[in-house]
């Protein structure tokens, strides 16, 4: 049996409440990302791969965050918290290291792209 010190009591209108707050504003997010998307698209560059390659993974950890949040308001005690949060930093961080490395190699490379588009800026 649990300790009914570590259960989380929270009304489900509460409960109700908060998921569709975070629904919100997770839809409010996607239009903006989808607007940077648009945005990132019109104005063609030699940085315009890295930009869009930024709002992926700016689209992707959202959408991991949001899914930890809905995933946490559904917790019945601390203890699923604490293993829910676990998970998720175990998580970020290998996509957070994944990330960097793809981040890091685009721009090497952005230079050498830049230079064979664009000569005589470098």
């Amino acid at each position: 049996m649990m300790d009914p010190k570590l259960t989380i009591d929270v009304p489900p209108q509460v409960r109700e409440f908060a998921q569709k707050s975070v629904d919100q504003a997770e839809r409010a997010i996607s239009s903006f990302m989808d607007s940077a998307a648009k945005s990132v698209g019109m104005v063609p560059g030699p940085m315009t791969d890295v930009a869009k390659h930024a709002l992926a993974i700016t689209e992707k950890n959202l959408k991991v965050s949001f899914e930890h949040a809905k995933q946490l308001m559904q917790a019945k005690d601390i203890g699923e918290v604490m293993r829910l949060q676990s998970d998720f930093l175990r998580n970020q961080f290998g996509i957070a290291t994944e990330q960097l490395k793809k981040t890091t190699d685009e721009a090497a490379a952005a230079p050498k792209d830049i230079s064979k588009e664009e000569p005589d800026l470098i």
